[in-house]
Parts: structure tokens; sequence; C-alpha cells
């Protein structure tokens, strides 16, 4: 049974992983694609593509942390900065269709620089080892 559980755990952590990783890779595209703004007629379709799958992959980490989380099971902070993430992509979707770039742009690159940080935390948790004796 304790294997089980460990099992279950891991995936659970993997997924939270794959999760934090989608959201960091999505937030650098839209850096990117900010980039071809200036430069690019395409830099418009491909920044409103990828804030799409940037808000999606914001809700996919609220749904792993609390799949990780599993009441009784571990540590509910996660839950806690997966629905920060959500508030933060709430706040750049509605920054970018008002066009303003003076708080859109340093709240972009805030929250890579949090996602980061949040990969480099998941990706360095270990699951705990329990001892059933």
């Amino acid at each position: 049974m304790a294997t089980t559980r460990t099992t279950a755990e891991q995936r659970s952590l993997t997924f939270l992983q794959i999760a934090i990783a989608l959201q960091t890779l999505a937030i650098f595209f839209q850096a990117v694609t900010a980039g071809l703004l200036l430069s690019s007629s395409h830099g418009e379709v491909l920044h409103s593509v990828g804030a799409r799958v940037m808000y999606g992959a914001s809700m996919l980490y609220v749904l792993a942390a609390i799949l990780a989380w599993r009441p009784g099971g571990g540590a509910p902070r996660p839950i806690l900065y997966a629905s920060g993430f959500l508030v933060l992509a709430s706040a750049q979707v509605v920054l970018g269709i008002a066009h303003v770039p003076s708080i859109h742009v340093p709240l972009g690159v805030l929250m890579f620089g949090l996602s980061l940080l949040a990969l480099g935390r998941a990706l360095s948790a270990r699951s705990p080892k329990r001892s059933d004796g």
C-alpha cells in the first residue's frame, strides 16, 4: 500500500512540475512575442495566442497543485502559489487588453521570475520517505 501511495505522490509531483514548466515556457514565449510586436506583423497574433496558452497553463498549474495536495496529504502552499499566478495572469490579460505597457511589461518580467522560482522549487522537491514501522 505504501508503494502505491508513493507512486501516486510521485505522479502528482510530476504533473505539478510539468504544469509549472509549461507555465514558465508560456511566459517566456510571451516575452519573445512581445519583442516580435515591435518588428513583425505576426507578432500581435502570436502574442494573443500565447496569452491564451499562458492563461490556460496558469489554470492547469492550479489544478495540478490541488491534485498534488490531496486533502490530508501534501502541503497546501503550492495551491496558494498557483492561485497567485492565476491572479497575476488575470491582471496581465486585463492590462494587455487595456494597452498599459508601463505595468504590463514589468509584471510579465516579474511573473517569469516567480515562475522560474516555483519551477526550481518543484524540481528540487523530493518525496518524503515514510517508514511503516
